[in-house]
């Protein structure tokens, strides 16, 4: 699904003097590179404070710390996701509400959004799913009009454009009261191991969170705050600042990859391609909303389980993301949920299938994979 091997060869050269430096130095924790990569993160972000973290889930968990979400507080999130995201909403006690998602753009839906509000939710948590924002202007909205905070799921859309209405952009994970990313090796921009970031314009915010990631210390054995040991390594954090100026031309590589997959889709009935918000589709040159951290399909009248060992038979790697709700996950269960208020997501668990996306994939490999596809589905 991922060539991580083809993208390091590209960038080794800078890669490994970084990781040796941290090496030599010995400044593995809290090291000047990651003081060095955060300050860059900030200025391609455009957002006044990142606060590197030991990962994806972290920075999700510790975003609702810092915002002194208590035990029972409702936190609205989408169905259609990775666990994580409702995971840490447990965790910390909160009240998980689960709602529908689109059925073009896999993103939250608004009216179910403005449907779950109680007089307990305290926050919505969008999630960026598979590349491209959810409708973040409405959401901060509903937001504004209910006194709610907003935490973005930024994991899978790191480098992403969202366009106001006025034409106004700002990168996706900046536009709420906080954001959180993953850096998982398989991200868009990813390390070597593990690591996330949260992002907040606010400065007390930010200087909460600080103090979190770091056992709640400020000054050294002084707790003022409860918190949780996660920091981003500085070997991790090398790898991420060499990979940051590339970040522009990996998402581009994946929408040039998008965009043949969809040319290459395009009249096949049964294969519905992912839309974009600015409604391209992805083919045209100037999109940026959507950077296809993942290129998920929709299949009508075929079988996605036959289909998925076919191409497995053929070396062809896929996924399924995700093949089951998260309201219908044993751990999330319960029962406030009605299966009538999540029509689009059980339509989607059966029909979705994603493809090799990276930043390698050449015309060769494209061509193999869709014609192999649409074979199978001509029988």
């Amino acid at each position: 699904m991922v060539d991580l091997k083809g993208q390091y060869n590209d960038i080794k050269d800078v890669v490994n003097p970084s990781i040796q430096e941290v090496i030599e130095t010995t400044a593995f924790i809290n090291g000047p590179k990651v003081h060095q990569f955060q300050k860059n993160l900030e200025t391609y972000l455009d957002v006044k404070h990142v606060i590197p973290c030991a990962n994806g889930t972290d920075a999700l968990q510790i975003a609702m710390m810092g915002l002194g979400l208590k035990p029972g507080d409702e936190v609205i999130t989408a169905d259609f996701t990775f666990a994580a995201t409702v995971e840490v909403i447990a965790l910390l006690q909160l009240t998980p509400v689960l709602v529908d998602v689109n059925k073009d753009d896999f993103n939250i839906n608004i009216e179910a959004i403005k449907k779950a509000i109680t007089p307990k939710t305290k926050a919505i948590v969008p999630v960026h799913l598979f590349g491209q924002c959810a409708n973040m202007e409405a959401i901060m909205d509903i937001a504004k009009a209910h006194n709610l905070f907003v935490i973005e799921d930024n994991a899978q859309a790191i480098g992403a454009n969202y366009t106001y209405k006025n034409g106004k952009k700002v990168k996706a994970g900046t536009i709420g009261h906080v954001g959180a990313t993953s850096f998982f090796p398989s991200k868009n921009l990813g390390c070597y191991g593990d690591g996330g970031a949260i992002f907040t314009n606010d400065d007390n915010l930010a200087h909460t969170i600080r103090g979190i990631v770091n056992h709640g210390m400020y000054e050294r054995y002084h707790h003022d705050v409860v918190g949780v040991n996660s920091r981003l390594d500085s070997i991790q954090a090398a790898v991420l600042d060499a990979k940051l100026p590339h970040l522009d031309t990996y998402n581009k590589s994946r929408r040039n990859a998008a965009r043949k997959y969809n040319l290459a889709f395009k009249g096949i009935e049964n294969v519905i391609t992912p839309k974009t918000v600015n409604g391209c589709d992805g083919i045209c040159d100037t999109c940026d909303c959507h950077v296809f951290h993942q290129y998920t399909l929709k299949l009508k009248d075929v079988n996605r389980d036959a289909l998925v060992k076919h191409l497995n038979e053929q070396g062809i790697p896929c996924g399924v993301y995700y093949p089951i709700p998260l309201h219908n996950q044993k751990a999330y269960a319960d029962s406030r949920y009605n299966e009538a208020d999540f029509p689009v997501t059980n339509q989607l668990v059966k029909e979705v299938i994603s493809l090799p996306m990276h930043t390698e994939l050449d015309d060769e490999q494209i061509e193999f994979i869709t014609s192999t596809i649409i074979k199978f589905i001509n029988g």
